[in-house]
């Protein structure tokens, strides 16, 4: 390893945590250089939706690439991104009544947010943005702005402005909590919005991830993502959400806020979207908006990723029918009854996510960085997220086998386990 630690930037975070270097991936599984296998529960962070080197994926890229298939070709017209379009028209957007155009920008997520911001500004004429607290949305500085972090905020070296936070949803996380959690908050920043002498200008657009998957797994209720996007429409404001990580299926639908009873302006996307680990990001944005965008407005060389289309296309087949929701659907019980022991071994422990992105509070940063070192020497990859890492984040492949999803779902608990009855 004296390669990474004499020349890769002291930046490098992931490498520190799971201190081994990969050589091979199948499915929910990774082996690194010395033959020992590793359960994947973080899957690239969402990207890896459909597993480490999908067969159907891997063989249409191969098929493409064999075929002289064209690799790069800016927002131009290709065939590849032809048939992604096509599909994804036919499998996601038409079935649910979406007439929103798709936008392309550059590959990460950070680039999908920084162009719905922008578009919302052009849009309305207006600087602000709300977003939440606990949010994360990217590090470029424009999303970087609209991100709660303060450890990331920090590295940027510039004010960031023309951002507000709100609270999301229920501000402290607990067990039952009330459908209704957070409204009251929600309810007084409408009223402060509809008081002419409140000094508080309508926003361009409301921010906002149904799942805080980095903030902590913070779900916000129906009925507090119903308020918020009324609010929205009543303001004239965009309602942006931010689908990057919990977009994809990964919820046991393919929007996160398919069951939510609501219609986003503009919707961001990356990460799952393109299938196979290949880079790929998208708006979907309503006609109304879109017409704002002059040509070559927003640009990225990388935004015609032809890799990216071909395997996001095999992608969309696994929506073409329930099944894989429902599968989805009974590991995600499977994960949340092998939990369910370890609450009712520790009452300050607590659980919440929805479908297969669940977050397990252990209390501190200290304690969640204990139990995922023990899992990564016990052979399970496992991150943290939340304020000061406090938060056990499950995000395995949708398409991890159960022997694999129980395994590391032993592996885990046991690690809990350990580390509670340390702490005690």
């Amino acid at each position: 390893m004296n390669i990474f630690e004499q020349r890769e930037s002291s930046i490098r975070a992931y490498s520190r945590v799971y201190p081994t270097v990969f050589a091979k991936a199948q499915n929910a599984r990774q082996t690194d250089e010395n033959g020992k296998e590793y359960i994947d529960f973080f899957a690239g962070a969402g990207v890896l939706n459909f597993g480490h080197n999908n067969p159907r994926m891997k063989q249409a890229l191969i098929d493409y690439l064999q075929d002289d298939g064209v690799l790069h070709s800016l927002d131009m017209q290709t065939t590849a991104k032809a048939k992604f379009m096509e599909r994804y028209t036919e499998v996601i957007l038409q079935p649910r009544n979406m007439p929103h155009r798709m936008q392309f920008m550059g590959p990460t997520g950070t680039n999908a947010v920084e162009a719905a911001l922008k578009l919302a500004r052009r849009a309305t004429g207006r600087n602000e943005v709300v977003a939440f607290s606990h949010g994360f949305h990217g590090m470029t500085l424009g999303a970087l702005a609209a991100t709660a972090n303060q450890y990331f905020r920090n590295a940027s070296g510039v004010p960031l402005l023309h951002v507000r936070h709100e609270p999301f949803g229920c501000e402290v996380q607990c067990r039952g909590c009330e459908a209704n959690c957070g409204i009251g908050a929600l309810q007084s920043l409408a009223a402060r919005y509809r008081d002419s002498s409140s000094g508080m200008a309508p926003p361009a657009a409301f921010l906002v991830e149904t799942i805080q998957a980095e903030g902590g797994v913070n779900v916000a209720s129906k009925e507090w993502m119903k308020a918020l996007a009324a609010l929205a429409k009543e303001l004239g404001s965009v309602l942006i959400v931010d689908d990057i990580q919990v977009g994809c299926g990964r919820t046991g639908n393919y929007f996160s806020f398919d069951d939510l009873d609501i219609e986003p302006d503009i919707v961001c996307l990356a990460k799952g979207i393109g299938g196979i680990g290949t880079p790929l990001a998208m708006n979907l944005v309503h006609p109304d908006l879109d017409r704002h965008w002059s040509p070559g407005e927003h640009t990225g060389t990388f935004r015609g990723q032809n890799l990216s289309f071909v395997a996001g296309t095999e992608a969309l087949s696994y929506f073409e029918t329930p099944e894989f929701m429902e599968q989805v659907a009974a590991k995600a019980d499977v994960m949340r009854e092998h939990l369910q022991p370890l609450l009712k071994s520790d009452s300050s422990l607590q659980l919440r996510g929805k479908g297969m992105i669940l977050g397990l509070d252990v209390g501190n940063g200290e304690r969640a960085a204990a139990v995922v070192k023990r899992c990564f020497e016990d052979g399970l990859l496992l991150a943290t997220c939340g304020t000061g890492g406090r938060v056990l984040k499950l995000i395995p492949p949708l398409t991890i086998p159960e022997a694999d999803l129980l395994q590391g779902l032993g592996i885990m608990s046991d690690a809990v386990r350990a580390v509670m009855e340390e702490a005690a």
